[in-house]
């Protein structure tokens, strides 16, 4: 398997905890400089080393990405673990809480915190240097933090992640893309998705850039901030590429733009090249996974391409990856590979198709449905700019329903209609909603939960 070599990135480690390379360059843009965010990790070093944790996570649930940046080389350089959560409200932090025994949290400022559970603020820490160096080397395979998916489903499950996951990671697509000390980025997405954590957090850390602190989500607010801060990496999501269609940034400094946590919907990412002359790229996998592929459609990929560190195979029409990015917890096959739920397709000497999920085909009437390809042709109604298609089980689960919820302003008797000429009756929804947006998560995906919520009455036996 191709994968970094352990060694090197033991001297990467190395460098890493050493002290800043740029000490007086800003880690966040008008915020901290890299001297700034090493002294807060020295003095959260010092701190973990006296506090008895026992085999309990620190857990971190600051809104600076200063103090993340801080806490993650704190962590690497004790051998302290985090945990990310999911949500800071109150009941996010009670419920895991109750599931990781966390004693005490990262903050900003105090804040509403479990009963028992003590607040820790790295700005009020004394200083102790910018050195966080070992007189013994790291193990890459040490599990370094732990973070959640973004619950689309209802469900948030918690994933391990190793140094060698991120870190890895992180160098790869520092030098695939070029990115350096005078890049400027920003970003539409939370540092506490796997996405966000790689691209904003940890590829800024390894490569000595600067990132804004602020997180941007209108498309007035990331057009103001590349003009102001001159951006040069714009880290976003596909609904927020959505928000931006028709929106031209003047004068742009951007030379690349990223987009993960779903799929792009190619007119946005062509839209968003005519606007501002820069191809959106795609980067392909999951919490879970890591990174495994990227397409840019503007320079004609219409498939993914590998990432040089990733091993894949489509074996019974399921993507199959072998990668140093997955989570340890992963179970693996008896050659190291580790079965996707993606279908895919071989494209060119590289690359691949994702043709869907493998739970997306479901049996309707003793048929096989495929929900993505009723989304496709959804999307081809006039008046229609996204839809989310779902089955829900009916009749204690015996049965599945199909539920669609289109975003727009199409005509719902045409749309009818149109549904009845393209595809069989079994693959038509039985339930159409029509809403102005749909709902998403803080992520950027598709809040099913929610969507479901919108058909659970118009069901009968709905389980």
């Amino acid at each position: 398997m191709k994968t970094h070599s352990d060694k090197g990135l033991e001297r990467q480690i190395e460098q890493i905890l050493s002290g800043p390379r740029y000490p007086e360059r800003y880690f966040t843009l008008s915020g901290r400089t890299y001297r700034e965010v090493y002294e807060m990790a020295a003095g959260l070093t010092s701190l973990f080393s006296s506090l008895d944790l026992g085999d309990a996570p620190i857990c971190l649930c600051s809104e600076s990405k200063a103090v993340i940046v801080s806490a993650l080389l704190a962590a690497l350089s004790s051998g302290f673990l985090l945990v990310l959560p999911y949500s800071h409200s109150p009941h996010a932090l009670f419920e895991m809480h109750n599931s990781t025994g966390f004693k005490f949290a990262i903050s900003d400022h105090d804040k509403d915190l479990p009963l028992g559970v003590e607040a820790i603020i790295p700005a009020s820490l004394p200083g102790h240097g910018t050195s966080l160096s070992q007189s013994a080397a790291i193990d890459p395979d040490r599990e370094w933090l732990r973070l959640y998916t973004g619950g689309s489903t209802g469900t948030h499950r918690i994933w391990s992640k190793t140094i060698k996951n991120l870190l890895a990671e992180a160098f790869y697509l520092s030098g695939k893309y070029h990115i350096s000390p005078s890049d400027r980025i920003i970003s539409t997405v939370s540092p506490y998705h796997i996405y966000g954590l790689l691209f904003s957090i940890l590829a800024p850390l390894v490569s000595s850039s600067s990132v804004l602190d602020d997180i941007c989500s209108f498309p007035n607010e990331i057009i103001a901030a590349v003009g102001q801060h001159s951006v040069t990496i714009l880290i976003g999501v596909p609904m927020h590429y959505r928000a931006l269609c028709g929106h031209g940034i003047q004068g742009s400094s951007l030379r690349v733009a990223f987009s993960s946590a779903g799929v792009l919907a190619e007119e946005d990412g062509s839209d968003f090249y005519r606007q501002n002359g820069v191809g959106v790229v795609e980067i392909y996998g999951s919490t879970e996974t890591g990174g495994i592929a990227s397409r840019c459609r503007a320079k004609g990929e219409t498939g993914f391409t590998a990432f040089d560190d990733i091993d894949w195979k489509i074996t019974d029409g399921l993507l199959h990856i072998r990668s140093g990015f997955i989570s340890p917890e992963i179970i693996r096959q008896a050659d190291g590979f580790f079965m996707t739920s993606d279908r895919a397709m071989p494209d060119g000497d590289n690359g691949f198709v994702i043709l869907g999920r493998s739970d997306a085909v479901i049996k309707v009437a003793g048929k096989r449905v495929d929900l993505e390809e009723i989304r496709d042709k959804l999307k081809k109604v006039p008046g229609v700019n996204d839809s989310v298609v779902i089955a829900l089980p009916v009749r204690k689960g015996r049965e599945n329903a199909i539920a669609a919820v289109v975003e727009g302003n199409p005509d719902k008797n045409h749309l009818r209609k149109t549904l009845s000429d393209l595809l069989e009756p079994c693959a038509i929804p039985r339930s159409i909603k029509i809403v102005d947006q749909i709902p998403s998560t803080a992520s950027g995906k598709y809040d099913r939960e929610a969507i479901e919520r919108m058909f659970r009455t118009g069901f009968s036996g709905l389980t």
